[in-house]
């Protein structure tokens, strides 16, 4: 019984050199399958020390027991199905070993995709060699997804399902997506002469992103926002529209830095406990609602980009004053 040799030979060697696994291995796993083939055929002989073994240099496989050939007559085109077979999942999962490789060399990276389903809760895109997975809770809200829709995602990284299975995970509310987008716009963030000191956000809401230089004449805020805002609005675009975003110069004056983190809004006079940090933030009364925020969002915000636990304190126009609005400190790690 003999599997033709043409075709075992190359798909052997196809396995072997084209996909990158040991000739030893694809063997052992063909034998491993004939020997269980031949065992349901024949499972009176399951409990019996049979063993199956593949001629290498002829693809002829046989069966033994105790040492002792025993192929049935005819057992061939099931051992040459066998291992056509196992050959086939072999490169399956050499191929699937060798996409997974190249995404996790690009994790913390953006790719493009390409909207090939949507179950209602999660989006699966086409990212070119695989697909990756668009995780509800790393969508941003009110963003709807239909088929072909094309979007710049985060890959945020690998992980096995269930099963065991690798799964490209994929991000549209990570921070580092903001970050990336700016990298990928502003040369001078490239080139390392405007650095990203940190970014936080209210994914579809609202976002900053604090920025530094300390290179003379490189304006940060103005390399990032660019000229008539174009660098700042098509980052935009690709976060769908609707997220507005505040580019701020990065201070080591925590007092400056504060009144900067709470743009657009004018401050009128801060107050620090460093120790603590706590801050309380004093403003005209037409002031508030732009240093708080729709839904406390930008106070929030300023809270998260600063460290520090702001107090709003609104002054009215007779003179006195009243607690607006307070923020508790970001817990560490908070993004």
């Amino acid at each position: 019984m003999t599997i033709i040799k043409t075709e075992f030979s190359l798909a052997l060697n196809q396995v072997a050199t084209e996909r990158g696994i040991s000739v030893n291995e694809v063997v052992e796993s063909i034998e491993a399958a004939i020997l269980a083939a031949y065992k349901k055929e024949y499972p009176q002989e399951a409990s019996e020390e049979i063993k199956a073994k593949i001629n290498r240099e002829t693809g002829e496989a046989k069966i033994f027991k105790k040492n002792k050939e025993i192929t049935p007559p005819g057992f061939g085109r099931i051992a040459a199905q066998t291992a056509k077979q196992v050959i086939l999942q072999k490169i399956r999962e050499a191929e699937k070993k060798t996409v997974v490789s190249h995404y996790r060399s690009q994790i913390g990276k953006l790719v493009r995709g390409r909207v090939i389903r949507y179950d209602g809760r999660n989006a699966y895109l086409d990212i070119g060699k695989t697909e990756g997975v668009l995780p509800k809770e790393e969508q941003i809200k009110n963003e709807h997804y239909a088929l072909n829709d094309s979007l710049i995602v985060y890959l945020k990284e690998i992980k096995e399902d269930k099963f065991g299975n690798p799964r490209i995970i994929l991000s549209r509310t990570d921070p580092k997506l903001v970050e990336e987008l700016f990298r990928k716009e502003v040369p001078e963030i490239a080139s390392g002469a405007v650095e990203i000191k940190k970014v936080v956000r209210e994914p579809g809401e609202r976002a900053k992103i604090a920025v530094f230089s300390n290179q003379s004449g490189v304006d940060p805020v103005g390399a990032c926002v660019g000229q008539k805002g174009v660098r700042v609005q098509t980052v935009t675009d690709e976060l769908g529209g609707q997220e507005k975003i505040d580019v701020i110069q990065w201070n080591k004056d925590e007092r400056l830095f504060l009144i900067a983190s709470l743009s657009p809004a004018k401050i009128t006079e801060v107050e620090l406990d460093k120790k603590s940090k706590k801050s309380k933030i004093i403003v005209d009364e037409v002031q508030a609602p732009l240093a708080i925020g729709k839904n406390g969002v930008n106070v929030n915000l300023a809270s998260k980009l600063t460290g520090y636990e702001i107090d709003i304190i609104q002054k009215t126009t007779n003179s006195t004053s009243k607690k607006k609005d307070s923020v508790p400190l970001p817990k560490a790690g908070t993004s």
